[in-house]
């Protein structure tokens, strides 16, 4: 047998199957467009993002965003519920149980600044929902049950702190976490209107390093008896 050009054996034509790439699994592709998502809301708002964009950031089609998440507002609230979740779960690991009260939430402070300092787009997501009063995120029973434990952990810790005499008394729990909340990302959420007012860049690194030591320092003297 000769194989000249006219007589090379010729491979069989990729069918359109053939040509397909492999089949993503569900959770892969649920994750991916969760992903595509959350950049989506967080770039563009509930009102401005596009279910067009999503599914082609996510490689994927409209009809999986439906199978999986129902629409476009079901969509937005598992993108809120994946975040914050991604917070919670973050706390909940810090062991703090077993440090002296005070020490234990001024490291849950600590925490809690540095994760919104790198996870930027959980706060303009809160932001955002804030505008909206909550319309969104009251639909979510999951988000009212993740934040419980996080309440309880420092209920917890200002009982034994109150108790044996290393917190000041009258604390509540609730007031103390929004308290380190605001002292955590206020700067933050607002950088881009102070550092316009007062001329100077409220997301440089150093600045936002002494900020976060200021607040610290405040924290303390609060939590002092």
């Amino acid at each position: 047998m000769t194989y000249g050009d006219t007589n090379r054996p010729r491979l069989p034509a990729l069918t359109a199957r053939a040509r397909r790439r492999p089949r993503r699994k569900p959770t892969e592709s649920r994750e991916q467009i969760l992903r595509a998502a959350t950049r989506e809301f967080v770039t563009h708002g509930f009102a401005g993002a596009r279910i067009n964009r999503i599914v082609k950031k996510a490689d994927s089609n409209p009809r999986m965003i439906y199978h999986y998440f129902g629409s476009k507002s079901q969509l937005y609230v598992a993108v809120l519920e994946e975040v914050l979740g991604g917070l919670r779960h973050r706390e909940l690991q810090i062991d703090i149980k077993h440090l002296e009260p005070r020490e234990g939430l001024l490291q849950l402070f600590d925490f809690m600044g540095n994760y919104f300092e790198n996870n930027r787009h959980l706060v303009r997501l809160l932001s955002a929902e804030n505008m909206l009063k909550a319309k969104y995120m009251r639909k979510s029973t999951r988000i009212l049950e993740m934040s419980s434990p996080v309440l309880h952990m420092i209920e917890q810790l200002i009982a034994r702190g109150t108790q044996g005499g290393q917190l000041p008394p009258g604390l509540d729990a609730l007031r103390l976490y929004v308290l380190m909340v605001a002292l955590s990302q206020f700067h933050l959420s607002n950088g881009h209107t102070l550092s316009t007012i007062f001329g100077h860049d409220l997301y440089d690194t150093a600045w936002i390093a002494a900020r976060a030591k200021d607040a610290r320092r405040m924290l303390a003297e609060f939590l002092k008896k």
